[in-house]
């Protein structure tokens, strides 16, 4: 299949593709962070180019709920509106098989439920991280097989907002600056891509 893994710079899904025989071509704003196939600019210029199949992973930074203390903040509205503009236009690609990704937020109230929800630990990798997937003519991931017992948190927050809270992978990142958390945040687990290759694949 030709297959478009949209807004990835990481290859991670990407490459997951290419090794079960597939053309996948990943395409971001930013230049690929691992050697192979990748289109650097807006992929809305290419989401009409007869894919048989996308996977995308738009931006969350203004839709996710883990940034509700930002919600109202001056300018915060429009670009969330202008974020999920950009959701639905993904979502509502001409391609026959498409797979959004987005942590719970915004999408789950104004659009719809997700048809899936899933943590890196179901598919054999030592970490919480809560995300969501709606899909078209794609079926739900099986992780009967890969399923191993729900890690403990990273840490215990101790800060004056997050006292007592539980923080596992996506606000456990130590040592790295912004750009090098925001990276690796959006990248997706391998066992969580292999899943995605070898059953929609």
């Amino acid at each position: 299949m030709r297959i478009l893994i949209a807004c990835e710079e990481s290859g991670t899904v990407r490459d997951a593709f290419i090794k079960r025989g597939h053309d996948a071509v990943s395409c971001d704003i930013i230049p690929t962070s691992s050697p192979g196939p990748h289109l650097q600019g807006d992929v809305l210029e290419i989401i009409n180019d007869g894919w048989d199949m996308m996977i995308a992973f738009p931006p969350c930074t203004y839709l996710t709920y883990a940034a509700t203390r930002h919600w109202n903040n001056p300018g915060r509205e429009e670009k969330r509106t202008a974020a999920m503009d950009f959701f639905m236009s993904i979502i509502n690609a001409d391609i026959e098989k498409i797979c959004v990704e987005n942590p719970v937020g915004y999408p789950n109230t104004v659009y719809r439920k997700p048809d899936q929800i899933v943590h890196p630990y179901y598919f054999g990798e030592s970490y919480q991280k809560r995300t969501c997937f709606w899909l078209k003519n794609l079926e739900t991931l099986d992780y009967s097989a890969t399923i191993i017992d729900k890690p403990k948190p990273m840490y215990i927050c101790q800060g004056k907002k997050c006292k007592g809270k539980a923080i596992g992978w996506t606000e456990g990142i130590r040592g790295m600056n912004a750009k090098e958390r925001s990276r690796a945040r959006s990248k997706t687990f391998q066992g969580i891509a292999d899943a995605m290759a070898d059953q929609w694949g």
